[in-house]
């Protein structure tokens, strides 16, 4: 369930309201899954619920970021600036701002990312952490594909998808780290010099293999994935990548619910259909 359409001005409102003083001439508006972002370069990205479900859950989400954020990471995370607000149902919260911008698709510095991969799962598993987090290994990840999922398929890939998601369910078992959830793309910001500066949206952050992030950094192509971590990790991350593509698995272990299955496969099938 989705709420009434938002207009650029209302958003520009909400931001207003948030950072009274600060102006708003150079700001955009932009959205992800979960909400609209009114960015205002070099002061705070707003972030506004999307549906009712993102409002309740920002609170929480606003507290995994200052946990991580407390944990002395070698780059910045954004922290909350304003306390999360209500504007009718939607909720709203400013969130500091993270220079620097994404690097191109398919390019990228092994090293670079592998360091930003061991960053990431060194992080200490506080006991706030893990209450804060879902841990997709005590529900049944594999289970929950397999019923609602596999059967959904075409027949073209549903013994083939199966099969995948058997081989990565019996992986195995190894200590839960720290994933972020949504690595690549526009949410790791880089400097001119090649600097990681920051890594953004933490929304789908949960606890399970670091091998996922891995395979979700193929962004920069799996052949850089392969420098940038072992042997076993860069297995592992194909073995997560395999059945639906690791951007789809991560819908089910950061602890969503599948609440519109059939969007969801057709997404899977598109993918499939694609990369085979």
């Amino acid at each position: 369930m989705t709420e009434s359409p938002i207009t650029a001005a209302e958003l520009l409102e909400i931001a207003d309201a948030l950072l009274p003083g600060h102006p708003l001439d150079a700001a955009r508006i932009t959205e992800g899954n979960l909400h609209h972002v009114v960015l205002i370069p070099g002061t705070a990205a707003v972030r506004v619920s999307k549906r009712p479900s993102s409002a309740e859950e920002m609170p929480r989400r606003m507290e995994v970021l200052r946990e991580i954020a407390d944990t002395g990471l070698p780059f910045a995370v954004p922290e909350p600036l304003t306390p999360v607000t209500r504007f009718g149902q939607r909720a709203a919260v400013a969130v500091s701002w993270i220079d620097g911008e994404e690097q191109p698709e398919g390019q990228g510095d092994p090293d670079q990312i592998g360091a930003l991969l061991r960053a990431v799962r060194e992080v200490p598993i506080t006991p706030r952490l893990r209450q804060l987090l879902n841990a997709p290994r005590e529900k049944g990840w594999a289970e929950v594909l397999a019923g609602q999922v596999v059967p959904r398929l075409p027949d073209r890939w549903r013994d083939e998808c199966r099969r995948r998601l058997e081989a990565a369910a019996a992986l195995e078992a190894v200590p839960d780290a720290l994933v972020h959830g949504d690595l690549g793309g526009a949410n790791v910001h880089w400097g001119r010099d090649g600097r990681l500066i920051g890594v953004l949206d933490w929304d789908q952050a949960h606890l399970f293999d670091p091998a996922v992030d891995a395979a979700l950094m193929a962004w920069h192509g799996w052949d850089t994935v392969k420098m940038a971590v072992d042997l076993e990790t860069y297995r592992r991350a194909r073995a997560y990548d395999a059945p639906f593509g690791v951007g789809h698995l991560v819908g089910i272990l950061d602890g969503r619910p599948l609440t519109n299955v059939e969007g969801y496969v057709r997404s899977i099938v598109a993918w499939l259909d694609s990369s085979s």
